[in-house]
């Protein structure tokens, strides 16, 4: 792995000017490394950060990773990674013209980086560095506590997908949606008239002084501290006490966790807050992958197609372009999805599509040729761009119009009795049977959270906030064993399953791969009924209680 030379380099800078005039916005510092196909096998399993900290089931896939390529050789044209600067890496195999193509299209993946509100938290961190420090860390720990340092990454990569994403987001966008009471307005509001209840001339004489160190540019709160002592620690309970933290299991355990408060494994501690904070980082990037490959798809057509090195190599462009947007009659390509759903979201927007007087409408040629010329497409796509993520941009644009256009369908998938071979049919045009189909392929974890209630007498209570999706069985015991481990106690997890499952028509069982026979728009017609249970793990022993 090695910088591109500098010829590569500038066709690189060329491309970054182009797209910023045609409306990318990107910091200025990139980074592109060429890379052989066994270099990207290396780095794959470590999500292309060189950095990141060693694992074993890293060298697993690794060694899995060279077993494929050996047996199918493949030639990824481009990995891009969400750092600061931004990383990419590219196949010693392209071409200049190819280059051009793919520079676009990252450049596309970079914008959304870093103008996508649902990577806020990710702006000012610096991954490569900070996954650095961690790689240190990991390593020393576990020169001295050997293999124990492995059982506690493999308990908390188990939580990972539980992490407060929204939580913290929110948190960082309108600091947890709560206006934050200012040391200013404690002071004078609660402290002085409340707590400590001085005389009216006392308070005027120090509104006064406030005002006298606003205009000297002064620090109004020197003299506070030192006469106050207990301001601060009074201060920082009041704050605590108006945004109560909602915690996600991994924060709630290395908080309050009995066994990791004892001496000996504060250092557990360390490693399970960098697994948190680095599932954390990668949360964005799950929850928006059709926008994002789609927002690259547009940009490297668009671009590259105005693009005058573009001549004498149409031919190879459409052949690439079409290996990579192409849609599928059967299953999904979230880099064609998101392409073609962007260009549908400007086409209705330029055309006036998004209003009140054209949903009204019922006569289909009439909605066919409404146009009133507002041409503000190309700004709306970026707005769209900047606020959603994938279920939202589909939920709200995904429509009959954008499914009849491209003549998409729900397939379905059964026995053919006569030669026993799989059949595909069309199951349905209707857009929310498209949609709902999408949607079920988003990545979407399980809501559980702590019950503080019965948490209590040393038992770590859980409860699964249901949404119709119950959890896999065959990762409950081994995820609870961990939890019971890193927490030193008995471990209680509140579920909903079907009931009397065994009678069951087992078409209407998957609910967890949307593509399986049977599954989703039928489901939604299957008798189940679901009862709550509750999982109990002590001593690594686990038994289920239905309540």
């Amino acid at each position: 792995m090695e910088l591109v030379n500098q010829h590569v380099k500038g066709i690189m800078e060329e491309c970054k000017i182009r797209a910023r005039d045609a409306g990318l916005r990107f910091d200025d510092e990139t980074l592109e490394y060429i890379v052989t196909n066994r270099d990207l096998v290396e780095l794959s399993p470590k999500v292309m950060i060189p950095t990141l900290y060693d694992y074993w089931v890293h060298d697993v896939r690794v060694l899995s990773g060279k077993g494929m390529y050996e047996a199918y050789p493949s030639n990824p044209f481009e990995t891009v990674i969400n750092t600061r600067p931004a990383i990419s890496y590219y196949n010693d195999n392209n071409p200049d013209w190819l280059n051009v193509m793919i520079f676009y299209h990252v450049l596309g993946h970079i914008d959304f980086f870093q103008n996508n509100l649902f990577y806020k938290n990710t702006w000012d961190i610096d991954l490569a560095g900070q996954a650095l420090s961690d790689k240190r860390m990991i390593a020393r720990l576990r020169s001295e506590k050997g293999r124990w340092l492995d059982y506690v990454i493999e308990f908390a990569r188990g939580l990972d997908n539980l992490v407060g994403f929204h939580k913290d987001l929110n948190r960082t966008i309108s600091d947890g949606g709560r206006k934050k009471l200012s040391r200013t307005d404690f002071y004078f509001d609660v402290f002085l008239q409340k707590i400590r209840s001085v005389p009216q001339h006392q308070y005027v004489k120090e509104i006064s002084r406030y005002n006298q160190c606003q205009k000297d540019n002064r620090d109004f709160f020197e003299k506070v501290t030192g006469k106050y002592p207990e301001f601060e620690e009074l201060y920082r309970k009041e704050i605590e006490a108006k945004t109560p933290p909602r915690m996600d299991i991994m924060e709630y355990i290395i908080r309050y966790s009995p066994f990791l408060r004892r001496e000996e494994n504060e250092w557990m501690k360390s490693v399970i807050h960098i697994v948190r904070s680095t599932s954390l980082y990668f949360q964005p990037q799950m929850r928006t992958k059709t926008m994002n490959e789609g927002w690259a798809s547009y940009w490297h057509e668009k671009l590259f197609m105005a693009d005058d090195r573009i001549s004498g190599h149409e031919a190879d462009y459409a052949k690439v372009n079409a290996s990579v947007t192409a849609m599928p009659r059967v299953g999904l390509n979230p880099y064609a999805l998101g392409m073609r759903l962007f260009e549908h979201i400007q086409e209705m927007e330029n055309k006036g599509k998004y209003s009140f007087d054209y949903y009204l409408l019922n006569d289909a040629v009439q909605k066919k040729t409404y146009n009133q010329h507002k041409n503000t497409g190309q700004s709306f796509i970026f707005t769209v761009r900047e606020n959603m993520n994938d279920f939202t941009f589909i939920n709200t644009f995904l429509d009959q119009e954008f499914v009849d256009r491209h003549n998409l369908f729900v397939a379905g998938k059964r026995i053919n009795s006569q030669n026993m071979t799989w059949q595909y049919y069309i199951k349905s045009k209707k857009v929310h049977d498209y949609k709902q189909m999408v949607i079920n392929t988003l990545y979407h974890p399980p809501d559980i959270r702590i019950d503080g209630e019965k948490t209590k007498e040393g038992i770590l209570y859980l409860d699964h906030r249901f949404e119709n999706k119950p959890l896999k069985q065959d990762f409950i015991e081994n995820t609870m064993i961990g939890i019971e481990f890193l927490w030193g106690g008995p471990v209680h997890l509140e579920t909903s399953e079907p009931r009397n499952i065994a009678n069951i028509d087992p078409r209407y069982t998957n609910f967890w791969d949307p593509s399986a026979p049977g599954a989703s728009p039928e489901a939604a017609i299957a008798p189940i009924e679901w009862k709550r249970v509750r999982y109990v793990i002590k001593d690594r022993k686990l038994h289920k209680q239905e309540l």
